[in-house]
């Protein structure tokens, strides 16, 4: 047994050798800092996880839009509701989307 185990120990280490790769070095963040200015670095990298949250943020709006929509679209082929409220909806919900899509917009430029 102690055989064995020294075998699989040998083999373990030969193996661990072969995949020690060099990792690849990590993408500088958009306002792309000096050498060595961590600060900016980390800022850089809020900045732009930052930006990454705003657009899911939108892109869930979106799909909300689109749920809500789809929803009072059937309601008003059921007689639930009527076309002018399918109507409304759209109409609103693209003032809102794009109304979102500004402001997103605008936060980006802010850091």
């Amino acid at each position: 047994m102690l055989l064995i185990q020294k075998l699989y120990l040998r083999i373990y280490i030969a193996i661990s050798d072969l995949l020690r790769a060099d990792l690849p070095t990590a993408v500088a963040p958009s306002t792309a800092p000096t050498d060595g200015d961590w600060i900016a670095l980390i800022s850089g990298y809020i900045k732009d996880g930052s930006l990454v949250l705003g657009l899911a943020i939108a892109a869930v709006g979106f799909l909300w839009v689109a749920y809500v929509g789809f929803a009072k679209f059937n309601e008003a082929r059921q007689g639930k509701a009527e076309w002018a409220e399918v109507g409304v909806l759209a109409v609103v919900g693209a003032v809102v989307l794009i109304f979102a899509s500004y402001l997103l917009t605008e936060a980006a430029g802010i850091f």
